[in-house]
């Protein structure tokens, strides 16, 4: 079977920039793995983990995570970083693009497992500006940025529309080769799996084939905690308990296939944990203090010791710069506090309830969950670690946002960047090396139902009442007061309880104005 011509791609003009990243003139390509010119990079990304997972983070954690503890002893742990959006595809549109989702036709809500690409033609990622530098470039795990499927009858699938129920995938045509996806964004390998566990299709994907052609149906699983998925295609023998460990494997493949390479790696490795449906695998049960949830945190941890010690029996820890976070805060939070901005609630999710019986914090002391524009639902853990370059045993308190990881790369690769990617990404390398500085004024935040927030000094202001996302209240109407958005000063209000917007009218105006401009305008 033949693979169709891409459609539906994404174009949006060139806008002017806000920051404009400035980089020297590219390197000669190929060169060795043993230049801090151009170290193996791995970017570990799990999907909802909270800032206050980790023990390194929040010592007072119910869950066991020594790997991220010693990643973090031996770099740079960020204790003031952000996601550019409190859900995932937007996230990881941003992290490999160096550009802001919202300026996509994707301006609220996340991608099925079916959509078509959302990177477009043109569009720069990590993966194709390291392979123009001659890095090996490998892609395992959660991919949830769109690919070109087709149906039986050799039609392109199309976007769903936001809100519509996830597909189950009875009429794709499988056999087809699925172009679009990492393979064509500068992937020289891929294996994983398309979007979230909680929607189909349950299959793997190697490159551009399907790895075992769907013969079965997913269905609910006893004793697997919340949201088990739609009812969608299913390889026979697709186990989700069995996913993360074998993400694990096929990363350590990756690492231990390149020993005797004669270029740098890049190597991507999208998990899909801790996101719901929970499922630790049989040899995780009971790791935790946490149940389940805290079990399949540590089962993410274990992932990536196992890719740390890779990296060392292959003699590549010295100059490998290893990036780990999350694409958005966590789910499983609940809350001890009332603010004063939502009428005195103090909401208590049924996920909340459960970490709660354990005595446990996905988001520490932050406000709100994944999907809110409050902190809890986009601040995340950041830690770098790259012996050659940066110092161990250091924290910042910068801020910094997932956005930054793309120009932190070109400027350490000098490489030039195409079309409009890298327009909002900041380099944090010289934080680094230790050199003092701001390099981000301000961060941009983005809810899951589309609210914007602006983030200035220790003041954030968002754009509407309400999280904007799964935390109660959410909407402006549900308000009975007519104050139109919300300003906090973090510094003195971690967390987010009491609104200054009406004290603060100059302040409001000012961060208002701003936060347009750097929006521009977005042409479809």
């Amino acid at each position: 079977m033949f693979a169709h011509p891409l459609l539906c791609r994404i174009r949006v003009a060139t806008l002017v920039a806000i920051t404009a990243l400035v980089t020297p003139a590219p390197v000669t390509s190929h060169a060795k793995a043993d230049s801090t010119d151009h170290p193996n990079i791995v970017v570990i990304l799990a999907d909802d983990m909270g800032w206050g997972d980790p023990q390194c983070y929040q010592a007072d954690s119910q869950i066991p995570t020594p790997n991220l503890d010693r990643l973090a002893a031996g770099g740079m742990r960020f204790t003031d970083a952000h996601t550019p959006s409190s859900v995932c595809t937007p996230t990881r549109y941003t992290l490999l693009t160096g550009r802001y989702c919202w300026r996509t036709s994707l301006t609220k809500g996340v991608l099925d497992g079916f959509a078509p690409p959302l990177i477009g033609d043109g569009e720069d990622t990590l993966a194709s500006m390291l392979k123009r530098q001659g890095y090996r470039t490998a892609c395992v795990g959660k991919w949830h940025l769109g690919m070109q499927w087709h149906d039986k009858g050799g039609n392109a699938v199309e976007r769903r529309g936001v809100g519509v129920r996830f597909r189950p995938g009875d009429e794709i045509d499988f056999e087809c080769d699925i172009s679009g996806g990492p393979n064509d964004l500068g992937f020289d390998s891929y294996f994983g799996i398309s979007a979230s566990l909680d929607m189909a299709p349950y299959v793997f994907i190697r490159d551009r084939r399907v790895e075992t052609l769907p013969t079965e149906r997913h269905q609910e699983i006893d004793g697997t905690i919340f949201l088990n998925g739609v009812s969608g295609v299913k390889s026979a023998g697709f186990d989700i308990h069995d996913v993360l460990p074998r993400f694990g494997d096929e990363a350590v493949n990756v690492i231990e296939s390149h020993t005797d390479r004669d270029q740098p790696l890049f190597l991507y490795l999208p998990l899909s944990s801790p996101h719901l449906p929970i499922a630790p695998s049989a040899g995780a049960k009971g790791k935790s203090n946490a149940g389940d949830y805290g079990d399949f945190v540590w089962e993410t941890d274990h992932v990536v010791g196992r890719v740390l010690d890779a990296l060392e029996r292959a003699g590549m820890t010295a100059n490998t710069m290893v990036v780990f976070t999350s694409d958005n805060g966590g789910l499983w939070h609940w809350w001890d506090f009332r603010a004063d901005d939502d009428g005195g609630k103090a909401p208590i999710t049924p996920r909340g309830q459960y970490v709660k019986d354990f005595n446990h914090q996905s988001n520490a002391h932050l406000r709100g969950t994944k999907a809110d524009i409050y902190e809890g639902g986009h601040r995340v853990p950041f830690i770098v670690r790259w012996p050659a370059r940066v110092k161990a045993g250091q924290v910042s308190s910068q801020l910094v946002e997932l956005t930054d990881v793309f120009a932190t790369v070109a400027d350490i690769t000098s490489s030039d960047t195409l079309g409009d990617s890298g327009r909002d990404s900041i380099s944090f390398l010289p934080l680094l090396g230790g050199e003092a500085g701001e390099p981000r004024s301000f961060s941009v935040h983005h809810s899951v139902s589309g609210v914007f927030a602006l983030r200035q000094g220790n003041w954030k202001l968002i754009e509407g009442r309400g999280s904007g996302g799964f935390t109660r209240p959410k909407h402006a109407r549900e308000f009975e007061d007519s104050v139109p958005g919300q300003l906090y000063d973090l510094h003195t209000d971690p967390r987010e309880q009491h609104n200054r917007w009406t004290e603060q009218a100059e302040r409001v105006d000012s961060m208002r104005e701003t936060l347009q401009r750097i929006r521009g305008r977005v042409h479809r």
